[in-house]
């Protein structure tokens, strides 16, 4: 479904010259849950966008077998229109003629069906990101890139929505890659963990979690093999912080 090679982004501008990503190749296939993590400042972000065709890559390619993607970020704050009620915020990507009927179904994925006709100021912070996952999987998309989109609320709104996207991920069967910086978030959403190195950025090791589909917040996180992934990758960040060619 998704397959990156050689990626390479280097940022001109001001007599500086930045490398972002140093060639990260890798590839997801369909309908897995692949999370990204990696120290902070390496680039995931960059990448995200790279794939959502939002950045042009300096070499390299993407390739998606031509299907729709949609991107959740994490300023969900700033994604949803204020003076537009929940449903219209949910059509507003789409134009067909069924586009009511497919807002309200994505609503009902997301449990916010009766907060249709809300404004997004009335709701929570959660809630509002509840919207933007409607809106993204009402377009239909094949892809969902979501960068670190759990990052602005609450531990607890933060674990309900980590439960209501594997929900989703598998009811629709979307292939879905997650940017997060929170090493147990990776673990315990993701079927593979994808580590990357300080920028220059590049693959440090692909990871198959191997955990239970079923998955809850006590039973997944208690299990002792949740401990061991989240202590490797720890390790793995660590000793990637530092990008050293030499």
């Amino acid at each position: 479904m998704l397959e990156v090679n050689g990626l390479r982004k280097v940022y001109d501008g001001h007599g500086r010259t930045v490398e972002a990503l140093g060639g990260i190749s890798f590839t997801v296939e369909s309908g897995q849950f692949v999370c990204v993590v990696g120290p902070s400042g390496c680039g995931k972000t960059t990448l995200l966008r790279i794939l959502a065709g939002l950045l042009t890559p300096t070499s390299g390619y993407v390739k998606m077998e031509g299907e729709p993607v949609a991107v959740v970020f994490q300023e969900y704050g700033r994604s949803l229109f204020p003076w537009m009620r929940v449903r219209q915020n949910v059509e507003l990507p789409l134009h067909s003629p069924d586009k009511r009927q497919r807002a309200l179904d994505a609503l009902d994925a997301v449990g916010l069906r009766d907060a249709q006709n809300a404004y997004p100021w009335q709701l929570s912070g959660g809630m509002q990101q509840r919207v933007a996952i409607a809106r993204a999987i009402a377009y239909g998309p094949k892809v969902l890139l979501m960068d670190e989109p759990f990052a602005a609320v609450d531990a607890q709104t933060r674990a309900e929505l980590e439960d209501l996207i594997r929900q989703v991920w598998r009811r629709l069967g979307v292939t879905l890659l997650f940017v997060t910086h929170d090493i147990d978030e990776a673990v315990y959403l993701g079927q593979r963990v994808i580590v990357l190195s300080a920028s220059p950025t590049r693959v440090v090791e692909d990871i198959a979690i191997g955990l239970p589909a079923a998955r809850d917040q006590l039973t997944t996180r208690g299990d002792p093999h949740f401990s061991e992934l989240r202590a490797k990758i720890y390790g793995l960040i660590r000793s990637g912080a530092s990008n050293d060619d030499s």
